[in-house]
């Protein structure tokens, strides 16, 4: 999550139009300690019975661990682009994701 946070300004427009969402099974009290110590820009969700991963079919067979899957939803709520196993530490995920955020976000309006 690191990679996320160091290219948040860069990617997702410094929070411009753009909304980043992560979600764990972790306890939500460990989530925020860990997100307030590593001052994460983007929001956090406990998910703790791994339901939004069933849902998004995120989970990982026979371990009780979720993928590392990014969805892009573009402003009216539709998925614009769904990143199925995404290399965090591949710089070339975040010229895919970089993409797929900028064809997400509406025209701008002259």
């Amino acid at each position: 999550m690191e990679a996320y946070r160091d290219q948040y300004a860069t990617i997702f427009k410094g929070g411009k139009g753009v909304t980043v969402i992560g979600i764990s099974t972790d306890d939500d009290t460990v989530q925020f300690n860990w997100a307030h110590e590593k001052k994460f820009p983007v929001l956090f969700a406990s998910d703790p019975k791994g339901e939004t991963g069933k849902l998004y079919d995120a989970k990982m067979p026979l371990i009780p661990y979720e993928k590392r899957d990014v969805f892009v939803i573009g402003v009216d709520g539709r998925v614009t682009k769904v990143i199925r196993g995404f290399k965090e530490l591949s710089p070339a995920s975040y010229v895919e994701l970089g993409d797929a955020v900028q064809q997400a976000l509406p025209a701008p309006k002259h």
